[in-house]
């Protein structure tokens, strides 16, 4: 009997320590590329296994529900969409699952990007649940927000990471919460002497800025510009708010025609701000709008090589034209 009794604990034990030693081995050798499965909500340990397996995981059912159960954490286990990577030994992927480490995507916004570029690059990415797919702007932006009419400028340029799966309601959501924040944080810190009646005008203003401006160093002195015209009550007169007004009639080239012809948007014939934002602004253009440079500059034109050439007066500004661009 005590022969039995040895003989069956010297069995538990070697048992015991095959699984801790599987436990411990990588299931994805390096260099083997990913692999993706999913765990479906309600899924029991023992289906999660199956599921896992069934995925293409190289990975014993059996001895995963075993160590599941024996670590005390197989009711734990979160169900989403995962990525096994090389290196990832059974009991580190029990505690992934435990804490939902999910498959990360990711998706860029650009800065300077119009909302309709953001839509199309939400809507054709193939990882996102696209749940407003089939919603016009208005409808999706009442979705987000109550508090705007036009969704133009409201979401913020960054590069978003979310599980596979993801609801782009969810991507839009982030993106305007991230753009609130960062445009509050701008209002608290602007300069007195900016001649915006609410954080709104000023988010108009740096998508203004965002558009016109060709090198980064430059976005405080284009600010400067536009906020002295703007106190001034002269004409922004820029070209980006005229080719947002053209929408799809705008082919490339901006022609007198074109900046003769009145829209919302154009700033040659409309004093003031256009009435929304015509980009993403990021958050140096933020900045920028709510913080420009100390000058009185009224004008500015390319020099060819991505700098502009600044004038406080029309006549300087005319030499500098001819100088640049004739």
């Amino acid at each position: 009997m005590k022969k039995f009794l040895a003989a069956i604990i010297a069995l538990a034990l070697f048992v015991s320590a095959m699984l801790a030693y599987w436990a411990h081995r990588p299931i994805l050798a390096t260099g083997e590329p990913p692999i993706e499965f999913a765990i479906k909500p309600g899924s029991s340990v023992r289906s999660s296994a199956d599921q896992i397996a069934e995925a293409g995981v190289p990975l014993n059912p059996v001895l995963f529900h075993l160590l599941a159960r024996l670590s005390g954490k197989g009711t734990r286990l979160k169900a989403g969409n995962y990525e096994l990577k090389p290196g990832t030994t059974p009991m580190t992927l029990i505690d992934q699952l435990v804490r939902g480490e999910f498959a990360q995507e990711s998706l860029a916004i650009i800065e300077g990007w119009t909302f309709k570029q953001m839509r199309q690059a939400i809507d054709g990415h193939p990882k996102i649940k696209h749940d407003t797919a089939g919603l016009s702007d208005k409808e999706l932006l009442a979705k987000i927000s109550t508090d705007y009419k036009h969704p133009e400028g409201l979401f913020f340029p960054d590069t978003y990471l979310f599980a596979k799966g993801s609801s782009d309601l969810q991507i839009y959501k982030q993106a305007h919460a991230l753009l609130q924040k960062r445009l509050d944080e701008a209002w608290k810190n602007r300069a007195s002497t900016v001649p915006y009646k609410s954080p709104y005008e000023a988010l108009i203003m740096a998508s203004i800025v965002e558009k016109e401006t060709g090198q980064k160093s430059e976005r405080n002195m284009i600010a400067a510009v536009f906020v002295n015209r703007l106190r001034l009550g002269m004409l922004l007169q820029t070209d980006p708010t005229v080719i947002y007004g053209m929408g799809d009639r705008f082919q490339g080239n901006i022609r007198r025609k074109d900046l003769e012809t009145d829209t919302p948007y154009n700033t040659y014939t409309r004093p003031g701000l256009p009435p929304t934002p015509i980009a993403l602004p990021g958050a140096e253009s933020l900045a920028a709008a709510l913080n420009p440079a100390a000058s009185d500059v009224l004008y500015f034109v390319s020099r060819g090589n991505g700098t502009s050439e600044f004038s406080n007066n029309l006549a300087d500004h005319n030499r500098a034209v001819n100088k640049y661009q004739r």
